[in-house]
């Protein structure tokens, strides 16, 4: 019991924050990154393995391992732990494409997959190429022009954060032809972004803060403010998804949270 009354007060510890609710997500051993896309849910862990969320429990899909995975209009899509390797899950099992390899990927555009290599080099896969790979071939991948080391797509366009930590948001990416990529400085600073399907956007930085951007709308996709999300441990990944905010800490707590 003494057990169980410490675990909840470090719960309640951890996720007093004036806007989300939080308590312990579904137990997944030293997880390191999730990802939430049209009502799903993945994770990878420190051993490189990725899960899909059933109800309250995780299942382990391959014995592949790999760092990073992304659930969304684009399907399932990760990179490999060895070489950056890029996979699709197709019928029940991940798929290894041949060309460039990705560092991290993000499905959850417009149906379009994007990346960032191990260069910190952006780019964009076409939704007709994402949907329609099946395995074969070689994936050809678009060049978005921007240095950067994580990226993400949702409903207003593409955000993305590069090596020095700046912040940029492209409103313009087409989601058919990759093309038209503009981007604009964010101000602020950032390690990681995700946007959720919806326009969401969040970003945790360098000091493991959580920060949602405030004032999202069609008449302003790139917001207004950064407003901070009170954890009181730092935090490592986001993603957002149905209006839950799935967390990661750095020492592999999984939170769920909700308005």
């Amino acid at each position: 019991m003494r057990a169980v009354a410490a675990f909840l007060l470090v719960l309640c510890y951890l996720a007093v924050t004036h806007a989300w609710r939080c308590n312990e997500g579904p137990r997944l051993s030293s997880a390191r990154q999730i990802d939430a896309g049209q009502g799903k849910v993945v994770a990878t862990n420190s051993y490189g393995y990725v899960y899909f969320l059933i109800g309250s429990s995780w299942y382990r899909m391959s014995s592949i391992r790999f760092d990073h995975a992304s659930i969304g209009p684009a399907g399932l899509w990760a990179t490999s732990t060895s070489g950056n390797r890029v996979y699709k899950y197709i019928a029940g099992n991940f798929v290894v494409s041949s060309g460039l390899s990705m560092r991290q990927v993000d499905a959850g555009g417009n149906g379009q997959v994007v990346g960032v290599s191990s260069s910190s080099a952006a780019y964009c896969l076409r939704s007709d190429l994402a949907s329609s790979y099946k395995g074969s071939g070689s994936l050809s991948w678009s060049n978005l022009s921007r240095v950067l080391k994580y990226i993400s797509c949702g409903k207003y366009g593409c955000w993305g954060t590069d090596t020095s930590h700046q912040i940029y948001f492209s409103q313009t990416l087409s989601p058919t032809t990759c093309g038209n990529s503009r981007w604009s400085q964010i101000s602020g600073s950032a390690a990681m972004v995700e946007v959720g399907t919806d326009g969401s956007v969040f970003v945790v930085n360098s000091s493991g803060q959580l920060f949602q951007r405030s004032g999202i709308s069609s008449r302003s996709p790139q917001g207004t403010t950064w407003t901070t999300v009170s954890m009181r441990m730092p935090v490592r990944h986001v993603s957002y998804d149905l209006g839950n905010l799935w967390v990661v800490t750095t020492s592999g707590l999984l939170m769920k949270c909700t308005h």
